[in-house]
């Protein structure tokens, strides 16, 4: 069975990777140019071999004619085959590159780091939060700031970031929310699209049952300072070091958004962050959501 699941994933990345350019450039001009068994086949039978650790072409053709001739009906000599795979040398280097390409992106998203946060943007605050009545159909209810300590009127922006080493973290997701809404609530809805890797979060995403599920079902690890148990006066040794160290996490990419702002004079400090071809327009034109709504999502950046 992991043998035939191979030969389909190979299959897939050859036709996905072929057909267009490549076959262009080995294409012949005959009337045989379109033979029953065809040249995706001859790659897939030939890169099998190669994962399989068969040295040469001859062992290549010896295992698949005498353990897969159901799966290539059409297998042609062993003299015919190895013509056909001459003719296509030019590919090669190509394909390689595309399968290191996909290789690396793998790695890459196992070990990505994302930041997840919220800001807000507030229309009034203190004493004239509960009264204000600006945009009050999008912004209903007081919300809290706790690093300012303080209740205001306005809204919430929540983004998704990837962390990239020396620049500012890539802006994958943003969305605006009623203040008073939950910063765990909004995750929620994209969390399903999320897989793989490290999403790094304040106290306010702190959630062991849904850190367990994400780990177990997207391999995704929700990482977030240890909060204090019910009664419990202090944290251990340990659990202060790890809160610490995702503290450093969060905060030199809040950092990195303030120097960006007073760099760049962009009052949301998101330009720097934005993929080629995005502007801060897009983020502000996120859509507000009801506070007892749960279905809209945080708009995708590309």
């Amino acid at each position: 069975m992991d043998a035939q699941y191979t030969l389909v994933r190979i299959y897939l990345f050859v036709c996905r990777h072929y057909r267009g350019r490549l076959a262009a450039t080995v294409q012949r001009q005959s009337n045989n140019d379109q033979p029953d068994f065809t040249d995706e086949e001859v790659l897939r039978i030939y890169l099998f071999g190669l994962a399989k650790k068969r040295e040469t072409i001859s062992e290549i053709h010896e295992q698949v004619e005498d353990h897969f001739s159901e799966w290539f009906p059409d297998l042609p000599s062993y003299q015919s085959y190895n013509r056909r795979l001459n003719r296509l040398n030019a590919v090669f280097s190509p394909l390689v590159e595309k399968a290191l390409e996909e290789i690396d992106g793998e790695g890459f998203r196992k070990n990505m780091l994302r930041i997840v946060d919220s800001m807000p943007i507030m229309l009034a605050k203190g004493s004239r939060a509960s009264q204000a009545t600006v945009a009050s159909e999008r912004t209903q209810g007081v919300g809290y700031c706790s690093s300012k300590d303080t209740f205001y009127h306005g809204v919430k922006l929540h983004v998704v970031a990837e962390r990239r080493s020396n620049q500012l973290p890539l802006l994958r997701r943003a969305g605006l929310t009623p203040g008073s809404e939950n910063d765990l609530r909004a995750l929620r809805r994209v969390l399903p699209e999320i897989e793989s890797g490290v999403l790094c979060g304040d106290k306010a995403y702190c959630d062991s049952p849904l850190k367990e599920r994400l780990a177990e079902t997207q391999n995704l690890d929700l990482l977030t300072p240890v909060k204090k148990e019910k009664g419990q006066q202090t944290l251990s040794a340990a659990d202060k070091l790890y809160s610490k160290a995702i503290g450093r996490i969060l905060s030199a990419n809040r950092v990195a958004f303030q120097l960006d702002r007073r760099k760049n004079g962009h009052p949301t400090g998101l330009e720097g962050a934005l993929p080629p071809g995005t502007s801060c327009a897009r983020v502000r034109s996120a859509r507000c959501c009801n506070a007892d709504s749960c279905s809209q999502p945080l708009i995708r950046i590309k």
